[in-house]
């Protein structure tokens, strides 16, 4: 059971995007409702591309660098981002110490070897035959072991040292929902007392955009606003990482160190996805932090992805709260699944930090103006398919 007297703080925010990388990188980005979006190398598809970066500076070993995939950098990147950010970077006896949470995907492909079975096949004499001996041969152990989601933790574990419990949350949207949510309970129930927790996705690849093409779910032609999308609307990939360093209370003042932000809340839900289901969930989550919450001073921190029909019932339900406003970081960052929820609590932790929100950027009329100063942000996401989830950050006054 929770020990009802500590609390979890987040000490540190690495967040990397189409926008640039840290904090005030994003925050600059966001209170200018920058965004970049690249409408022509995937046409008619769109991604938000992830911005230069010199992974270096937080992979310095080029024999790291050579074995991970973009992905795995990206993540392995962020995670040092945070550490640095918690003032924990090199702290042999602190990372001992800090439990690990990744939210990622099952890997990338390797395009030419796929490209090759693919247009053999159907010419081959023996189809079965020759796709369980081209698979035997082209897919090597090796490089099927380099893509394992759980090895994203293995790596930021070599490269920062990072070498107490480790666990790996699988499953698009709700990995990081769990992720969330896991992190928090085991804080609050003793079991751990610091935890860097996050994950990564490259948007940038042909075969991850028609996987989710398939199922109808990406947005084509003109891009557009998050709100703005409507009944033919999609999810924009985004290429990001995102990790936080999130301890109790009383492990950060041992250390001397302040909070970013408090993180009260994390609940995850899975919904059948019938008509109003999604708003259904997002109900009973939102009832578990109505005693918390200061009306005119919260806002949501949304991580709408522009697929209907999930789309159009958050609409619906934010629309029954009118004195929360709403913001939809889709529209300035895109959508990078696993970490999306993760990155969507860094931001929400930046505002709070802060004590603003930052500007609408949509035209829409979901998003309005919020003038008073910010003490609260409610995180919330549905899933493109299935799977929502909601988290309470607070100011730390």
């Amino acid at each position: 059971m929770a020990d009802t007297h500590r609390e979890a703080w987040i000490t540190g925010v690495g967040i990397v995007s189409s926008l640039g990388e840290g904090a005030e990188a994003h925050w600059q980005a966001f209170s200018e409702s920058r965004t970049n979006v690249d409408t022509r190398t995937f046409a008619p598809y769109m991604v938000h591309p992830l911005a230069p970066i010199d992974f270096d500076k937080q992979i310095p070993k080029k024999g790291d660098l050579r074995q991970m995939e973009l992905w795995q950098r990206i993540g392995t990147y962020a995670a040092g981002l945070a550490l640095d950010d918690a003032h924990i970077k090199g702290n042999a006896e602190v990372l001992a110490r800090t439990d690990m949470i990744v939210a990622a995907g099952g890997g990338e492909r390797d395009l030419a070897a796929d490209s090759a079975i693919l247009s053999a096949l159907p010419k081959a004499q023996n189809p079965a035959s020759f796709l369980n001996e081209r698979l035997m041969s082209d897919i090597r152990p090796t490089l099927f072991l380099a893509q394992l989601s759980n090895l994203m933790a293995g790596n930021i574990s070599i490269v920062h040292g990072v070498t107490g419990s480790s666990r790996t949350f699988m499953g698009e949207e709700s990995a990081g929902f769990d992720a969330a949510r896991i992190a928090l309970a085991r804080i609050l129930a003793g079991q751990s007392d610091i935890a860097l927790v996050g994950g990564a996705f490259n948007a940038e690849r042909p075969d991850t955009i028609m996987l989710f093409e398939c199922g109808g779910f990406i947005l084509k032609g003109e891009y557009k606003p998050v709100w703005e999308r409507g009944s033919q609307g999609g999810m924009a990939l985004a290429s990001l990482g995102a990790f936080l360093v999130i301890e109790s209370r009383a492990h950060a003042e041992a250390r001397g160190v302040k909070a970013i932000a408090r993180l009260t809340t994390a609940v995850s839900g899975r919904s059948n996805r019938k008509p109003g289901a999604v708003s259904a969930t997002l109900r009973r989550m939102w009832d578990t932090i109505i005693p918390r919450l200061e009306v005119g001073h919260c806002a949501i921190i949304s991580g709408t992805t522009g697929v209907e029909p999930a789309t159009g019932e958050e609409r619906a339900f934010y629309a029954e709260r009118p004195d929360v406003p709403v913001r939809a970081t889709g529209t300035l960052i895109g959508h990078g699944m696993e970490p999306q929820f993760l990155m969507n609590i860094a931001i929400a932790a930046l505002a709070v930090s802060r004590g603003r929100l930052y500007p609408p950027s949509d035209r829409s009329g979901v998003e309005k103006p919020m003038e008073g100063p910010l003490t609260q942000a409610i995180v919330t996401g549905a899933g493109h398919w299935q799977g929502e989830g909601l988290a309470l950050v607070e100011a730390v006054r």
